[in-house]
């Protein structure tokens, strides 16, 4: 004969699973990471973007490549940052730039990104960044992606550790400032780092369920 679980055996059950339930949605959520505004540094690889792993003093890229650098408050970590905005057409952007023996050709792709991203008071109000540009270098064959942007958005603004923080003089001021809170942690279903509204409020209606029970088992008591 089976015996009749206790009614407050079955709501402490439903408790405590409502319980766990929301520590492990509170758990899962992702918190917000801390976003840094610089300039990140990409290459031109199979029709897209891809995030430059070497630094640009030490990547010689070879001729016919493509470098691309966008502006913006991204999240540290590199694949997260935004990308530039246009792609990485080598033939359009050095189309007028011979080739010549003992150098190569390398096409960059800069993007000043938005107002959004500007530095407090880099722009006057209501005016924008300097707009995208794509040039083409003519650069001895070992030269740096860091010699080829020299060569074509001089002035470049470096740290004292070497951090590239302005390209063609934009922005004038700031390197790498953190902005905490600023740059959605990837991994949400829409990209933000906040937790899943949906799953907090069924958790929350586990337990209040889970509530009712226990209620109900004290009552017949």
């Amino acid at each position: 004969m089976t015996r009749r679980a206790h009614p407050r055996a079955v709501a402490a059950a439903l408790a405590a699973t409502a319980l766990l339930g929301l520590l492990g949605v509170l758990a899962a959520a992702p918190a917000h990471a801390t976003g840094y505004r610089y300039w990140s540094f990409w290459k031109w690889s199979g029709g897209a973007w891809a995030y430059q792993q070497q630094g640009p003093a030490g990547y010689v890229p070879p001729d016919g490549s493509v470098d691309g650098w966008r502006f913006a408050v991204s999240p540290d970590g590199g694949r997260d940052a935004a990308r530039p905005g246009a792609p990485g057409d080598f033939e359009a952007a050095c189309a007028a730039t011979a080739a010549q023996a003992g150098r190569k050709r390398i096409a960059v792709v800069l993007d000043f990104g938005t107002a959004a991203d500007a530095p407090p008071g880099a722009l006057a109000a209501g005016s924008a960044p300097p707009a995208a540009r794509t040039g083409c270098a003519s650069v001895p064959t070992g030269a740096s992606s860091a010699e080829v942007l020299a060569a074509l958005a001089p002035p470049l603004r470096y740290d004292g550790a070497g951090i590239l923080c302005a390209i063609a003089g934009y922005p004038a001021a700031g390197c790498g400032e953190a902005l905490a809170g600023t740059a959605p942690a990837p991994g949400g279903p829409d990209g933000s780092a906040g937790p899943d509204l949906g799953l907090i409020a069924g958790g929350a209606a586990v337990a209040v369920l889970a509530a009712g029970a226990v209620w109900q088992a004290r009552r017949r008591r």
